[in-house]
């Protein structure tokens, strides 16, 4: 990608592009296209500020390039979600790292998401009642939109069943006054874990929202970054339905 200039917006557009095209090499098109999208916003703000003629010719010819192949795996992938064929695997390796809940899900959230329904049987213990109030907490922060959460659970019957409704009804208060509404059912019979966005994407994940790994300490890195939090080993398995339906 030489022409581009040594500044650091040309130096920045060129990492993003350079690891769209890696990505795209590997057929994970979904990625790639965030990643071409990122790297050709970045393009055109160089192209604003560049007055040097021959810079700005070979700016338009590559921004061109990425554009072109940026909309053809748009196309694909358009066409993957219409024939319900659509299918990508995450497979998290034990002790691995990057895998936050903003992470994960953040390529498959935008502002049409508004409903949300996650059916998870352990939203029971304290941290996995954190767990879910920290993917709620993701769900209401920009660009979402989302007025309603759905939550399936099971009901703990033991000695922490206080805390589960306290905690759950604590949730439930605060997302009102975030204008968002939270409802909670049970079942008995509850065993997969599955989230569902009203925008199409299915996430199952093989230990639901309990993932990560307890922390060395409360003052150890991971903490409160979940992205520097180890992970158990776990799979996550991404579809898209465009007639999503309420678990």
């Amino acid at each position: 990608m030489s022409g581009l200039g040594q500044d650091p917006e040309s130096r920045a557009a060129v990492t993003v592009l350079k690891r769209a095209v890696e990505l795209d090499s590997e057929s994970r098109y979904q990625q790639a296209l965030v990643c071409y999208q990122e790297g050709i916003d970045m393009l055109l703000q160089v192209l604003k500020g560049t007055k040097d003629y021959t810079k700005k010719h070979t700016l338009r010819e590559r921004i061109s390039g990425y554009m072109d192949r940026a909309e053809n795996i748009k196309k694909y992938l358009d066409q993957e979600k219409e024939d319900g064929k659509y299918h990508k695997q995450i497979k998290i390796e034990e002790n691995a790292t990057g895998f936050s809940y903003e992470s994960l899900f953040h390529e498959y959230l935008n502002e049409t998401v508004t409903e949300v329904w996650i059916e998870d049987p352990y939203i029971r213990q304290t941290h996995q009642l954190y767990n879910f109030l920290r993917f709620c907490e993701m769900l209401i922060k920009r660009p979402c939109k989302v007025k309603t959460i759905h939550l399936l659970t099971s009901l703990d019957k033991g000695s922490e069943k206080v805390q589960q409704s306290r905690g759950l009804q604590e949730i439930k208060e605060s997302l009102r006054n975030h204008g968002v509404l939270l409802e909670v059912e049970y079942s008995s019979s509850i065993h997969d874990r599955e989230i569902r966005f009203n925008n199409g994407w299915v996430i199952k994940i093989g230990r639901g929202l309990d993932y990560f790994k307890k922390p060395q300490g409360q003052f150890s890195l991971g903490y409160c970054d979940f992205d520097l939090r180890p992970c158990h080993e776990t799979t996550v398995d991404i579809f898209h339905n465009k007639h999503t339906q309420k678990i």
